[in-house]
């Protein structure tokens, strides 16, 4: 049997996920109990560890994945965003779906998702179950999205393990304008007799997960960062508190009877890989730094990072792309120093911050910033400049399709 070219299934598998702009955000677990009730419950039965958070819930969730995999335990993936292609959302041991098998799946959906008007999210994690189910899996890994207690990730019911990645401020239109209220809404996807492991957080943060775990009956672990001697495949301090989260979860696994043996866990860890946080990739042989930041918290991380690589008295020089929803003038005040200088473009297809409104937020940032059409015009600009390449490398960050989009048309490649 013939398929069409990846060009066509990529189109007919984007008519089968609407834009989010033509449905918007609707945040509801009676759809998706719904179908999955009419698929039969796929994976039903099958253990997830479910990982809730704003900020590196993906990190946390690829980490655990991959000490699963080199355990030799089956076991599925699901993420998001994705950055070039759909199929990066679902993934079997490393493996992510085909395009032929994505467009298989979404396509035996359709109805259900027609007849119960499922969202694009829903769909795919509908799909990613369905796909699952076909290959008798031992565990499943479930980033949710922005959401916890409405989460479509929330309705598979066996999700005796939640891992939750620092919880900050994000997402307010749909989640609450306090930390509180935000914390509440994630930590509303723990279920009865779970088991909770998180790193440090938050003060506010740390009182709802007490509070909630105590409510229902879960238990709730804190853990430590993991020391330096442990070898991680995902760059930067930060991933120490994730590593240790997913150390955490890989731990009561192996108690939940899965084989899976202390060297395994560390080889894991250390061949995790998630493209786009603090990743270092060439243009033209120039490095630059990626990183997906894209809200005050992620961005209060990376400039505690951005201190490993230089000081304060150095320039950074910034390339940022931030859609018009997102807390730019806060992330700004975290990221510049007095020397650094911030080049602002737009997000490609999405509605963003621009120059002019970033100054009459930023006053006190005004002259350090410029406007530019995209990240080629600021990078031949630097290239063209009399000196050297500079040094600490560009950093560019904002937004992960700001990056999808330069991975998507080769713009960069990987060190």
């Amino acid at each position: 049997m013939t398929h069409p070219p990846d060009a066509a299934l990529h189109r007919l598998i984007q008519r089968l996920l609407p834009p989010f702009e033509q449905r918007g955000m609707d945040l509801s677990l009676e759809r998706m109990h719904r179908v999955l009730s009419a698929l039969g419950d796929p994976c039903g039965n099958t253990p997830a560890v479910q990982v809730v958070g704003t900020n590196g819930k993906g990190s946390i969730a690829c980490m655990i994945h991959s000490g699963l995999s080199a355990a030799g335990v089956k076991s599925g993936l699901t993420t998001s965003p994705h950055l070039v292609s759909w199929c990066e959302r679902i993934c079997i041991n490393q493996t992510p779906i085909t395009l032929v098998e994505l467009h298989q799946r979404l396509q035996a959906l359709e109805p259900f998702a027609e007849e119960h008007h499922l969202t694009t999210f829903e769909r795919l994690i509908t799909a990613a179950l369905m796909h699952f189910e076909a290959h008798d899996l031992d565990w499943l890994v479930l980033e949710a999205g922005l959401g916890g207690r409405l989460d479509a990730t929330t309705a598979h019911p066996q999700r005796p393990l939640i891992a939750v990645g620092a919880i900050g401020i994000d997402h307010r239109e749909h989640l609450g304008n306090t930390l509180t209220a935000i914390s509440r809404e994630k930590a509303a996807a723990i279920s009865p007799g779970a088991h909770v492991i998180s790193a440090a957080q938050l003060d506010p943060v740390r009182a709802v997960l007490e509070e909630h775990t105590r409510m229902v009956g879960a238990t709730l672990e804190w853990v430590e960062p993991l020391p330096d001697a442990w070898d991680l495949g995902l760059p930067g301090t930060l991933q120490r508190h994730n590593g240790a989260v997913a150390y955490g979860a890989l731990q009561e696994i192996r108690r939940l009877g899965a084989n899976i043996s202390e060297p395994s866990i560390r080889e894991g860890l250390a061949k995790a890989h998630w493209p786009g946080r603090l990743q270092t990739v060439l243009w033209n042989e120039r490095p630059i730094r990626l990183d997906g930041a894209h809200n005050p918290a992620a961005a209060a991380q990376l400039a505690q990072e951005r201190a490993s690589w230089c000081d304060r008295q150095q320039a950074q020089i910034w390339i940022l792309g931030i859609q018009a929803h997102k807390q730019a003038p806060e992330m700004l005040q975290l990221l510049l120093e007095p020397n650094d200088f911030a080049w602002i473009i737009p997000v490609p297809g999405h509605q963003s911050w621009t120059l002019d409104r970033l100054s009459d937020a930023c006053p006190n940032l005004a002259n350090q910033m410029e406007r530019a059409n995209d990240v080629l015009e600021v990078l031949n600009r630097l290239a063209s400049a009399p000196g050297s390449w500079p040094n600490p490398s560009p950093l560019i960050a904002g937004s992960l399709y700001l990056l999808g989009e330069l991975m998507a048309q080769r713009i960069i490649e990987a060190k």
